[in-house]
């Protein structure tokens, strides 16, 4: 590092919104992931929702060499662990039953957002920038006297990178849907048990059962008013669900302007107004399930809204995978397979980190078995091979086609 300079953002605006999405989606890095975009972050910012107020104060890494930017992180440095999705909360007490001060952390991550992606933004998208900018992060941390860094849903290379350097590594899983090539939904459904075949149609057929019909909104088609009806639905669940919804009203209108091609809002109508709808985002190669509310409770709208329609969707665009948020059991029965997810942690203190480390080499094993276990009950037929529905062989339909 002697020759290169880590530099501190305290907003994302002090650096251009080039610069950073020259690292955020460089050609050489993979899938296009639109959280990481600086339009998505700074809607964070700019509409009162990731800010110190909250307890995301923005502190973003960007490391330079000679004015040159190698790569940046998307980083905050917090007093608490909402919005996480990864839970360190007995790691916090225990410590500060200790007598030491967990708070104020450093969390690499995108806030609210629990879907895997880069956190290590290398701009050449090699591991040697990623292993700089991953000991940029260490300086920092020991600079500032945090007690830990949390890098969470990395992708898995980033997360073995993360432990050559002494980050502790952590393991979770999601259930994701994937695309072997379907042209139809009728498609993925030859490929269920009969059984469950027949149980995720009658869902399907009483869901929409009282008069409901759906829109896909994305692009120009989304308006205020849209956005308007969504928020109430978010605002509703969110506040039955967590007590104090994470994103402001602000934030809709600010990635509706800047980034609505990646958006897509699925919308429930019944009697000509809108009672429900799931928010989503449209990768590169994957659509990814984030928010769902509603203001009126039909029996399955859930699952079609947040599963099944993103399902047609995911097909229709020729996407191969469909990531569905966090948690969620459920899913397993409408074709949706465990995946691992990954997070990488820096601890200062030695004692601590050896009983962390302890603790995290048991509760890999058993997320390890977790998934196994249910890879034995999926709904699809036994002549099925699940790791054939992971690997990307997708057939994208024509631009017109329905």
């Amino acid at each position: 590092m002697a020759d290169r300079t880590a530099r501190i953002l305290h907003s994302i605006e002090e650096i251009s919104s080039a610069e950073w999405n020259a690292c955020a989606n460089p050609a050489v890095a993979g899938a296009y992931n639109p959280f990481l975009r600086f339009e998505f972050l700074h809607a964070l910012e700019a509409s009162g929702s990731a800010v110190a107020k909250t307890g995301w104060q923005p502190f973003h890494l960007a490391l330079e060499e000679e004015s040159n930017l190698l790569g940046v992180v998307p980083m905050y440095l917090k007093n608490h662990s909402q919005g996480e999705y990864v839970f360190d909360y007995a790691w916090a007490d225990a410590w500060h039953r200790a007598g030491g001060n967990y708070y104020p952390k450093l969390q690499c991550s995108v806030p609210f957002t629990p879907a895997t992606g880069r956190r290590l933004l290398a701009r050449d998208g090699t591991e040697d920038t990623e292993r700089l900018l991953l000991g940029a992060c260490i300086q920092v941390a020991d600079q500032m006297k945090v007690s830990s860094i949390h890098l969470t849903f990395l992708p898995e290379h980033q997360w073995q990178l993360a432990a050559e350097l002494g980050y502790l590594r952590r393991m979770d899983s999601q259930f994701h849907w994937h695309n072997p090539g379907y042209q139809s939904f009728d498609d993925f459904l030859a490929d269920l048990s009969s059984k469950k075949r027949k149980n995720l149609k009658r869902e399907r057929r009483e869901a929409l059962a009282n008069g409901i019909e759906i829109d896909w909104l994305t692009g120009s088609d989304l308006t205020e008013a849209h956005w308007d009806a969504f928020y109430r639905f978010y605002v509703d669940t969110g506040s039955r669900k967590w007590g104090s919804p994470y994103l402001t009203r602000r934030f809709f209108s600010l990635i509706s302007e800047t980034m609505a091609e990646d958006i897509l809002l699925i919308l429930c109508r019944r009697d000509g107004r809108y009672i429900a709808g799931a928010l989503n985002f449209i990768g590169g190669d994957t659509l990814f399930g984030r928010n769902w509310g509603c203001i009126e409770d039909h029996r399955f709208l859930h699952f079609e809204t947040c599963y099944y329609q993103a399902i047609d969707f995911a097909i229709h665009r020729g996407l191969a995978k469909v990531e569905a948020g966090a948690q969620g059991g459920h899913k397993v029965a409408r074709g949706y397979l465990p995946e691992a997810t990954y997070s990488a942690h820096w601890i200062r203190d030695a004692g601590f980190r050896s009983a962390v480390a302890d603790y995290l080499e048991r509760e890999r094993q058993h997320v390890q078995e977790d998934i196994e276990y249910v890879e034995e009950r999926t709904p699809f037929k036994s002549t099925i091979d699940l790791d054939s529905f992971r690997e990307t062989r997708v057939v994208k339909l024509d631009a017109g086609s329905d």
